[in-house]
């Protein structure tokens, strides 16, 4: 039998997430049956949408949701040999049982010198969110101009690097001028922080007086109230997070619906990356392959230790991370 720890949900959060409303549990696992695995987390995941789901659909006492790359390490699946990677959605857990169908095959031309935990970012989730939301929402064109907010982080990163590889003009916001470097590092056309501007309207409008074709929104709140109004006739925006609201002990009121939308006959609409599973492999291999290239460039922000998931949680919850944040078990 192995032992495998689990963080699970003591408490459903009020406001902002505190270190008592988690819980640290050890479990028996079965052996692997015909057509199961072993699995041994390597990398886990820690994204701003678990703080939203936890809301929405969790129980108190369910282990916290999210991604992981692992380890086989026991086996009696033929697809799936001792020592080969696999991601899931197995949640903060070091060690899982399942079947087949509930995980993907990491890349099997993986190079040596990549990290692994990029399948839960770049190459990964994370990755495959930019690179949908660009081509199936907004259908991005060569030459348009885009706004990305929360542009340092692990969705936004990716966004405006694709966008660049697409010959579009690319702005983008973040909340530290550490952040704004990294977003000149990755080559976006202009960025500011948002924190420090006199204006967020002026901000806006100075980075691109034309307006913006298109908006890839991970913030919400009073940022979209502004942004809106920059929109050109026709844009398109893709909300992917909301980041500014998932903290609120009482709802904000939002900006939707705006007479602006109906002005500009704006498009908006939400999305999870879940809705093009079917294309994982297509979108991973192409994401690998900018990457080898060095047209998309990356950073990760690395946690150590599986007791610390928690902390690492709740500081990408404060923006302390520039780029995809991890735990490596």
């Amino acid at each position: 039998m192995v032992q495998a720890k689990t963080w699970v949900l003591k408490k459903h959060f009020d406001g902002f997430p505190k270190s008592s409303d988690f819980e640290l549990k050890v479990e028996e696992l079965p052996e692997p049956k015909d057509g199961e695995v072993l699995l041994q987390a390597v990398f886990l995941s820690v994204d701003p949408y678990m703080r939203n789901f936890s809301a929405l659909s969790m129980k108190e006492g369910d282990v916290m949701i999210g991604g992981q790359v692992a380890t086989v390490v026991q086996s009696k699946h033929p697809d799936y040999p001792v020592g080969s990677h696999v991601v899931g959605p197995h949640g903060w857990r070091t060690h899982t049982v399942c079947s087949g169908a509930a995980m993907d095959p990491v890349l099997p031309d993986w190079p040596q010198d990549l990290p692994l935990s990029l399948a839960l970012g770049t190459i990964g989730m994370t990755g495959m969110s930019a690179l949908n939301g660009i081509e199936e929402i907004l259908q991005l064109k060569k030459g348009e101009t885009l706004l990305v907010n929360a542009a340092s982080g692990a969705v936004g990163s990716v966004v405006g690097q694709i966008a660049k590889i697409k010959g579009c003009k690319v702005v983008g916001s973040a909340g530290s001028d550490d952040k704004v470097a990294f977003l000149r590092e990755l080559g976006f056309d202009q960025v500011f922080n948002y924190k420090t501007v006199g204006s967020l309207e002026d901000a806006l409008r100075t980075a691109s007086p034309e307006g913006y074709d298109c908006f890839f929104e991970n913030v919400g709140g009073h940022y979209s109230t502004v942004a809106l109004q920059q929109m050109k006739d026709f844009g398109r925006i893709a909300v992917c997070g909301s980041i500014s609201l998932y903290n609120d002990s009482k709802p904000q009121t939002g900006p939707y619906p705006h007479p602006i939308m109906i002005i500009k006959q704006l498009k908006m609409e939400g999305f999870l990356q879940s809705r093009w599973n079917h294309k994982n492999q297509e979108c991973m291999k192409r994401l690998m392959a900018w990457v080898k290239e060095g047209k998309i460039k990356y950073r990760e922000h690395v946690t150590k230790g599986f007791d610390n998931m928690p902390a690492a949680f709740m500081g990408i919850l404060r923006g302390e991370n520039i780029g995809k944040a991890v735990v490596a078990v």
